[in-house]
């Protein structure tokens, strides 16, 4: 007969007096330890008994000894089931660690903390943030050049991926970048990432010499890429932004990463301008310091020629261009992608495949063949015509009630300055009352005084809904 446990029971001889004890204790621990999870019904005592070769009534016993103990709870008629003892066990364990946190961990970990899960919860004007309006994204055909990956691995040999992403989505990543950005590589010059985050994390393992890699990044900015910067060990640095973008005067001397997001500044929304790009490359050559170039919505322009990216005025091979499929697709896709120099790939390449080996194929072979047959660019086209309109409505909106907005040309969302003496944290909550989501500039500042202001993303709401929603906000500011 089939052992009913996955792990051994290991009982005295036939016609020893211990094995009553034996078992019950091996049983005790089992359930201690986890290997009998809560609600787990145990083998009829006729089972066990056949299956050890041992009297029933010593499993009788055994199980009768358990159950005085609050290990197993008998139900009527549907035999002993193993009790829920998660508040015995967490007793069992070390003590909770202090403030500091867990000595065991390193100091960035100790104080860690997981990102709330994102929900849309239940109110009727979204400006969220970075999300973009998937209810007209394609999903049929999406689903139907799915399935026609999937036929095609099913004909393939079951072998992993390469760890930089499959050929043909480098190629089309090469492809789409230099149509829409004018950057300028070849498909070897691509790893294919699970998006921008990962892009981050696999630049910090790389870059960053824990106790003594300076990094400089955008205040007001994009926090995700300072934890990366931060958990790899580097010393962050804020530096401040202003109508030009990133103030490469204020960098740091001894930086060696600087992070910029020059297309559409996160989350100013100002472009960074020629001179202060000269520079930024200038002070990035003359240190040889990495450049780290966050695209992160560069699809998505209305109005001006926009301006090149630093990628492609580059000449030392110092910038690596960093770009996602979160905002011109939708989040759940997860991929994205780096632009790297030469001197860089074999090591990015190599903390991939440590990472995680590689992204997932079914979906790299999906989005390959979206952009080459042309759906990419014009699912773009389209919402990017229908983001215009409610940036435009957004921006009128605004205006009408005596709210300035910062200058941008770009992008799925709005920076606006309060009026003086208003805390965007205590209007994000009034607001939230009235069943509008805001989100408030003081939460990307990283220094010690906080920006006031709003950060209205227009990818979750229709613009029928922008002016009403602004009206509501207008009324909850001081006259």
């Amino acid at each position: 007969m089939q052992h009913p446990f996955e792990f051994p029971l290991q009982l005295p001889a036939s016609g020893s007096r211990q094995r009553l004890a034996a078992l019950h204790a091996q049983l005790h621990a089992a359930i201690l330890d986890g290997r009998l999870q809560p609600g787990l019904r145990l083998p009829a005592t006729r089972e066990l008994a056949q299956a050890l070769k041992i009297s029933r009534n010593t499993v009788v016993a055994a199980y009768e000894l358990l159950l005085s103990e609050g290990y197993v709870v008998a139900r009527r008629g549907a035999g002993n089931y193993v009790a829920d003892l998660l508040g015995r066990r967490g007793q069992r364990g070390a003590p909770p660690p202090g403030p500091g946190g867990d000595r065991r961990l390193t100091p960035y970990w100790r104080a860690a903390r997981l990102p709330a899960p994102m929900q849309l919860g239940a109110c009727t004007h979204d400006f969220r943030v970075g999300i973009p309006d998937n209810r007209q994204f394609p999903f049929e055909l999406w689903r139907r050049l799915s399935a026609r990956a999937l036929r095609g691995l099913s004909k393939a040999p079951p072998l992993y991926g390469h760890a930089t992403g499959r050929p043909a989505l480098r190629e089309a990543i090469a492809r789409h970048v230099s149509f829409a950005r004018a950057v300028a590589c070849d498909p070897d010059d691509v790893v294919v990432t699970s998006g921008a985050q990962q892009a981050f994390d696999l630049l910090a393992r790389v870059l960053v010499t824990p106790g003594r890699t300076v990094v400089a990044v955008e205040d007001p900015g994009y926090p995700p890429l300072r934890a990366a910067f931060a958990a790899a060990g580097a010393r962050v640095v804020p530096v401040a932004v202003d109508a030009e973008g990133l103030v490469v005067e204020k960098i740091p001397a001894e930086a060696r990463v600087v992070y910029v997001t020059p297309s559409h500044q996160f989350p100013l929304g100002v472009p960074m301008s020629p001179s202060r790009r000269a520079a930024l490359l200038a002070f990035a050559a003359a240190r040889q310091a990495v450049v780290v170039e966050d695209d992160y919505d560069g699809e998505f322009r209305y109005g001006g020629r926009p301006l090149d990216a630093l990628q492609t005025l580059d000449r030392d091979g110092l910038v690596c261009y960093v770009g996602t499929f979160s905002k011109c697709l939708f989040p759940a896709l997860r991929l994205g992608y780096v632009v790297a120099p030469p001197w860089l790939l074999p090591a990015l390449a190599a903390a991939k495949a440590m990472t995680d080996w590689h992204c997932d194929l079914p979906a790299q072979d999906t989005l390959a063949a979206f952009i080459t047959e042309g759906h990419l660019a014009r699912h773009v086209r389209r919402m990017r015509k229908e983001y215009a309109e409610r940036r435009a409505t957004l921006l009128e909106a605004l205006s009408c009630h005596g709210i300035e907005a910062w200058p941008s040309d770009a992008g799925l969302h709005l920076s606006a300055r309060l009026p003086h003496r208003v805390r965007s944290a205590t209007l994000v909550e009034q607001a939230a009352a009235q069943g509008i989501h805001l989100e408030g500039l003081d939460g990307y500042t990283h220094g010690r005084v906080a920006m006031q202001g709003l950060v209205l993303g227009f990818g979750m709401i229709e613009a029928a809904r922008i002016g009403e929603a602004l009206r509501r906000v207008a009324r909850l500011l001081p006259r």
